[in-house]
């Protein structure tokens, strides 16, 4: 048996009092000081979740986040910057917004970190779902943000996210590409290719076959660097409730990633075994899952509520809640006790803390958690306490199969 594998996920939460001082500090995203304090003060977290033994550092892509909740727009960066500093961790992200993006730039992206991390990196994947930026960012593709509602604004997202994640594949792993989609096309134009590349002839002579044709026309390109990961990194994809989600993971071999009840959890992670078989791979109840959950170890419940309301709340209401149907949002809504009856939030004291995580793992024995603390909401010393408690309390008391031994077995 073994421990699950443990990803730190840390963004900035631009801090505030309260809703009320978040407005009166408003656009408080913009505050150059702080986000320069939070941002460095970060890095000490990053080095005591190495040093505490987590698998992985992770962080977001979100921009545009003027009120200072998910301040997040270029992970590459901080990964980047993060491989220097790190001794045993992976870093990565979760994750890049296909639709959005340009497969080629995520692929020479996410390939240099591979190197830099000698492999120990991991590209998280995401459809999008914030209409403020990723209709912007994604305007050249025509991508919209999506809520898995399956309206037509849903399935294009899902097109372009496939799409644009094939190409990326293709880029990872091939000498060469041409890429012919609907959104994105290489070379371009393609029906006649790049004519009058100047260095068309030691393209020819030196570069991979096929990309100059015998016209010295460019026909093809070729992706470069290659992944110090042979054949790419481990792939993590954001799920919240889309079945077709599991599915393409289980076919591909990515690890959903669960924003999700553990109920569903449960379903999907049997859907992920059933589709991985479908497609002739074999998966174990469990294997290649990672669970999503924003934790407080706590001396008991009082401050377990007190947390909540302090560095959860104002999200909760006001971001999560819009988003998200199945957190309820009304005025009369008790919020601390939707939070805590959410099943996204787990706390309590240590030993109630243990409980609910052993519950947890014992009906998915997922080989991936990710926790999420909003930080710098809370503040960093808050995160180091409960960051610790959990390693060295809860997480030695989790076990699930040993993944890793049973794949180098086969």
């Amino acid at each position: 048996m073994a421990q699950p594998k443990l990803i730190v996920q840390i963004y900035p939460m631009m801090p505030a009092d309260d809703e009320a001082d978040r407005i009166a500090k408003a656009p408080i995203g913009r505050n150059s000081e702080l986000y320069h304090r939070i941002l460095h003060d970060w890095t000490d977290l990053v080095r005591l979740a190495d040093d505490l033994g987590a698998w992985g550092i992770s962080t977001i892509e979100h921009h545009l986040h003027s009120e200072g909740y998910e301040v997040g727009p270029n992970p590459g960066v901080l990964n980047g910057y993060w491989a220097a500093i790190v001794k045993n961790a992976y870093v990565g992200a979760l994750g890049y917004v296909m639709a959005t993006r340009d497969p080629i730039r995520v692929a020479e992206e996410t390939a240099i970190l591979d190197h830099l991390t000698k492999g120990k990196f991991f590209v998280g994947l995401a459809r999008g779902y914030q209409s403020r930026w990723a209709n912007i960012l994604g305007q050249h593709s025509q991508a919209v943000a999506t809520l898995g509602d399956k309206s037509d604004e849903d399935l294009l997202n899902r097109k372009l996210f496939e799409e644009k994640t094939e190409m990326l594949l293709k880029c990872w792993t091939e000498e060469s590409v041409v890429l012919d989609g609907d959104s994105y096309v290489a070379p371009y134009p393609l029906d006649t290719g790049i004519v009058g590349y100047p260095a068309h002839e030691i393209a020819a002579k030196a570069g991979a076959p096929g990309e100059i044709d015998g016209d010295g026309v460019v026909r093809r390109v070729s992706v470069v660097p290659k992944p110090y990961t042979n054949p790419h990194p481990l792939v993590f994809m954001a799920t919240s409730k889309s079945p077709e989600t599991i599915v393409y993971c289980a076919e591909k071999g990515f690890i959903p990633t669960y924003f999700m009840k553990t109920s569903d959890i449960e379903k999907h992670a049997q859907l992920y075994v059933e589709s991985a078989a479908a497609a002739g791979i074999k998966r174990r109840l469990g294997e290649r899952q990672n669970i999503v959950r924003w934790p407080h170890v706590c001396k008991d419940e009082a401050q377990y509520d007190q947390r909540l309301r302090d560095y959860d709340l104002d999200i909760y209401k006001n971001f999560y809640g819009p988003f998200f149907p199945q957190f309820p949002n009304d005025p009369d809504t008790d919020h601390i006790a939707s939070m805590k009856e959410s099943d996204i939030f787990i706390g309590g004291s240590l030993e109630r803390s243990k409980e609910l995580w052993q519950d947890l793992i014992e009906r998915v024995p997922s080989e991936y958690i990710t926790l999420i603390w909003h930080y710098a909401q809370t503040p960093k010393e808050v995160v180091a306490e409960e960051l610790t408690a959990f390693m060295q309390e809860i997480l030695p008391t989790l076990e699930v199969p040993d993944f890793d031994a049973e794949s180098a077995a086969v």
